[in-house]
Formats: C-alpha cells, sequence, structure tokens
C-alpha cells in the first residue's frame, strides 16, 4: 500500500465513523451514538459549555431527546487526509416538544436550521464534537417571528 492509500483509507475510516454517529443520531440510538465516542470525549455545545466523558454526553442527549425530535438531513461530512479532524455540514429539520430552560415555551414548534460540526478523531472514535448553528434564527422560528 502507498502512503497516500494510507492517507485515504485513514480519511475515509473517519468519514465513515462520522456517518455512523449521524445514522445512529437520525435513528435516536444513544447506544449507537456513544459508541462512536472516547470514554473522555470533549463536547462543545452551541453557545453553551463544554462537557467532558461520555457520561456528560449521555446525560446532554437524553435531555435533548426529552425536549426535541430532530432529524439531520442533507448530511455531508469532510475529513483531512490523516482522519484527525473532519467536519459536517447539515440541516437539522426538528420539532420543540418540552421546554428547555431558559428558552421559548414549547409547543410543538417545528424548525429547520443548517448546522455546523467539527470532530476531532484519536484511535478510531471521536475525540471531540464542536456543533455550531444560529442561536437567534432557531428562537425566531419556535416563537413564529
Amino acid at each position: 500500500m502507498r502512503p497516500n492509500d494510507r492517507m485515504t483509507d485513514t480519511r475515509q475510516s473517519t468519514i465513515n465513523l462520522v456517518s455512523r454517529y449521524y445514522a445512529a443520531f437520525n435513528a435516536g440510538d444513544v447506544e449507537g451514538m456513544l459508541a462512536c465516542l472516547r470514554e473522555d470525549v470533549v463536547h462543545d455545545v452551541n453557545q453553551g459549555g463544554r462537557r467532558h466523558g461520555r457520561e456528560a454526553f449521555r446525560a446532554f442527549l437524553e435531555h435533548m431527546k426529552r425536549c426535541y425530535a430532530e432529524q439531520a438531513v442533507d448530511l455531508v461530512v469532510m475529513a483531512n487526509d490523516e482522519g484527525t479532524r473532519a467536519a459536517a455540514e447539515f440541516v437539522i429539520l426538528g420539532a420543540y416538544h418540552q421546554t428547555d430552560e431558559g428558552l421559548p415555551e414549547a409547543r410543538g414548534q417545528t424548525y429547520r436550521l443548517p448546522v455546523g460540526a467539527f470532530f476531532e478523531v484519536k484511535g478510531g472514535r471521536i475525540a471531540r464534537v464542536t456543533n455550531y448553528y444560529n442561536l437567534q434564527d432557531w428562537i425566531a422560528q419556535v416563537k413564529g417571528v
């Protein structure tokens, strides 16, 4: 195998990993998502804090599942040649079912929101997840502005 072939295989392995993560997300498969993560994963929440560890990520997913029903569509995943970094761009189609603290009241509102996510990968698992979306756009959509 030539060095460029190894890089392509590594990049593709990372793209496959991130794609599996979103397939599990769309299936509502918390365990499937967690299986893609390192035990010491770092999660940077959009306009929020930094959470450490798989169990903190599990708590976040359970909270999100209570308040929202979401699907990632139009997913595009990219990775560097070494497979250590990846990015995903997609649209979240969602419904807001239970009021989330500090946010507008939930009444089953639907929304469509562009999202960017960035990943660090180590040892074949996701070591960091950073999500970005326009919170003001989401608030306007659920308020009906």
